[in-house]
């Protein structure tokens, strides 16, 4: 289990993030699972949003994923299943060319108390960020407890999305 102790509240880090996409002049369109929309309200809490946030979806079940980002079953071929990364990056970059934004960042997991019916455990998620770099990684809290997984995602979702800019950042 990570420890999850030194993470930074979900309000700090989406202020670090709305910050730093306000002083570029960037955007960034969210998708969300089983954090339920908290990446999506901790970047609205910020006064001036509309600069940076264009908008988000909470794709919850496969229903939503097609009326919500258009997924068909051509998109889910080959294997592609949700609660993975390469399923993150590319709802990451569906939510990104959807609404036309700088960025694209996407959950996918399985918050509790139960696991997911792919066979996922409680406390699995995978994040991921498209835009000028894509990166994602899979965390695993090892924790049955969903509202507490809720949270630790939203912030693990914004946490890989700031270090994503700072190294833009330092690339550029």
């Amino acid at each position: 289990m990570p420890d999850v102790s030194g993470l930074e509240p979900l309000s700090v880090l989406a202020a670090r993030v709305g910050a730093t996409l306000r002083e570029r002049r960037q955007t960034v369109a969210v998708a969300e699972s089983s954090a339920g929309g908290l990446v999506s309200a901790a970047l609205l809490a910020i006064p001036g949003a509309s600069a940076f946030f264009l908008g988000g979806a909470v794709v919850y079940s496969r229903r939503a994923a097609k009326a919500l980002l258009g997924l068909t079953p051509e998109d889910m071929a080959d294997g592609m299943r949700a609660e993975t990364e390469p399923y993150a990056r590319f709802i990451a970059s569906r939510i990104r060319d959807s609404h036309r934004a700088t960025w694209g960042i996407a959950e996918s997991g399985a918050a509790g108390p139960f696991g997911s019916p792919y066979g996922d455990a409680p406390g699995h998620v995978c994040v991921a960020i498209a835009g000028a770099a894509t990166a994602s990684r899979t965390i695993e809290t090892g924790d049955a407890d969903r509202v507490s997984n809720m949270d630790v995602f939203a912030r693990q979702l914004l946490l890989l999305f700031d270090e994503t800019l700072r190294a833009q950042s330092s690339a550029g």
